[in-house]
């Protein structure tokens, strides 16, 4: 201990606290050996890549979808002539809870918080003339990721693109969903048949595809700390693996297309390490307890995303800065690919301006700054060797806590993650309340008569667009075909048959999303908190 009092204390967001100095007595230099490791080599401390960004720089994404398929469209253009390498798409609440654009629940909400996808034909219309044997797609969704999967092969099909040769990520994870993002539609269990199924289906047609993020991004964005969203990240990387050698496939069958998708905030150094403690958990976890022997079995490949919780509408142009530390720290991490907020996205969503200085972060970032240069450029830091051993240390007690409740799924279903997060939060917002924790421009340094910047419209009428034409779809198509096809759905959901193979051929047939997602919720039910 260093003897300061409460006034000079500091501690991270999960509690560790920091020494004023750290020496030569951080770590046993014996030990870190071991514990480093080389880049591209187990345990992949220092990077999943022998030279990392020396050689290729990370994927930049830019996540976009609003309003129609065209309007999200036009904007996926624009960012590729901007200069980004990889597509990202964000889905509005009625896709990601299986429900069509002419469905009274959706109403008021089509294409407000991404791009609105209902069918076939729209999804033909949101990758029209789009690289995607050129490009890495990925797509933020969990309870329909399978449908938006499908429907991604279909027209991937349509304009000559082998699955083979198709690359990207679905979200996929509907674990975290029961924990902190709410966009589920059926109990756990049956989520879980639906994720697995995807890794049976991806590893005979899709082969190149990343079946699912992990995703720690929403726990943090829930109010976890550093600590609490790697443990409860892995945790339910676990579940899935588990899951998968539980339904009959191997660990190195399915293991080499699992991704992570991690949260970037403040604290340079915690998010620094909690990177590299991360990556070095999940390969001893893959290899000792899973018996993993591929080595990209054991390779916690990630994307990362900037905090969305940290920015503020006060002073929004401070958010610009936030965006840059968070990105750096990300990309001293170790990310695969990164996208960067728009200063303006506590307002709404970002502007073109606000997305094309968010792309520029990134660029200047790889190219100006210097962190490309060597891999690991903070590897042998006292101070960071000391927090990334701490930050493992941490996140293993609550793995151990997991396991003694049952694993993941039980501990979700008993609240007990949910409830680790809320006191998380509680004690975070009362920290800014108290002022203990400084936030530029909301309890400390604030300016009266702040200028707001533009904000981005939402069209009304374009959500009146996607209705009528979801509506003449389903009056137009061969109601037959589709009635036989969802038939067959329904059959393989009541029996073992892999789920997506019928799913496929309903789509093909002009089946929308919130059909397939009704003929599922007969069968599986739909899942309420604490019920």
């Amino acid at each position: 201990m260093t003897g300061d009092d409460e006034t000079t204390r500091r501690v991270t967001s999960s509690g560790i606290e920091v020494e004023p100095v750290y020496g030569p007595d951080a770590y046993d230099p014996a030990a870190l050996r071991v514990e480093l490791g080389e880049p591209g080599a187990f345990p992949y401390t220092r990077g999943v890549h022998r030279r990392m960004y020396r050689d290729r720089l990370w994927t930049m994404r830019q996540y976009a979808g609003f309003g129609t398929a065209e309007a999200t469209n036009e904007r996926f253009r624009f960012l590729l002539a901007a200069g980004q390498t990889g597509l990202s798409c964000a889905f509005d609440l009625p896709t990601q809870m299986g429900y069509d654009a002419d469905h009274p629940r959706a109403e008021g909400e089509v294409g407000k918080v991404g791009v609105a996808i209902s069918s076939l034909d729209d999804m033909r219309r949101l990758l029209a003339g789009l690289p995607l044997d050129q490009v890495t797609t990925s797509m933020t969704i969990n309870a329909t990721a399978a449908t938006l999967l499908l429907l991604y092969e279909l027209v991937g099909e349509e304009q000559g693109v082998t699955g083979a040769a198709l690359r990207g990520t679905i979200q996929n994870d509907i674990l975290k969903e029961y924990v902190a993002r709410g966009t589920y539609i059926y109990p756990p269990r049956p989520s879980m048949r639906l994720v697995t199924d995807t890794f049976s289906y991806c590893r005979e047609r899709l082969p190149s595809w990343n079946t699912i993020s992990i995703s720690g991004y929403h726990i943090r964005e829930a109010g976890s700390t550093a600590v609490q969203e790697v443990a409860f990240t892995l945790a339910d990387g676990i579940a899935y693996v588990q899951a998968a050698l539980d339904a009959g496939l191997s660990v190195d069958e399915f293991a080499p297309r699992l991704s992570f998708f991690f949260n970037a905030h403040n604290n340079l150094f915690e998010e620094v390490a909690k990177f590299r403690a991360a990556r070095r958990m999940w390969a001893r976890i893959m290899k000792e307890r899973f018996g993993a022997s591929d080595p990209r079995s054991a390779m916690l490949r990630f994307h990362t995303q900037t905090g969305g919780s940290t920015l503020t509408a006060q002073q929004p142009e401070n958010n610009i800065v936030r965006v840059a530390v968070q990105a750096l720290a990300a990309a001293l991490g170790g990310t695969q690919s990164l996208h960067t907020n728009g200063f303006d996205e506590a307002l709404g969503l970002p502007t073109e301006r606000a997305a094309r200085l968010a792309l520029r972060t990134q660029q200047v970032l790889g190219h100006e700054s210097g962190v490309a240069d060597t891999v690991d450029p903070l590897g042998g830091s006292y101070y960071l060797e000391a927090l990334t051993d701490e930050l493992e240390r941490r996140a293993l007690s609550y793995l151990d806590e997991i396991d003694r409740r049952g694993g993941a799924v039980d501990a979700i279903e008993a609240g007990y993650l949910q409830a680790e997060i809320e006191a998380a939060a509680y004690a975070d917002a009362l920290a800014v309340d108290e002022g203990r924790r400084v936030v530029v421009g909301v309890n400390r340094y604030v300016d009266d008569g702040d200028t707001a910047p533009e904000v981005f419209p939402v069209d009304p009428r374009q959500q009146a667009a996607q209705a009528a034409r979801v509506t003449r779809l389903k009056a137009e198509r061969d109601q037959g075909a589709v009635d036989a096809a969802l038939r067959d759905v329904e059959a393989a959901a009541r029996g073992t048959q892999n789920l997506l193979v019928p799913m496929r051929a309903a789509l093909r047939a002009h089946a929308t999303l919130g059909e397939v997602a009704d003929v599922l919720r007969g069968v599986f039910g739909t899942y309420r908190p604490g019920g």
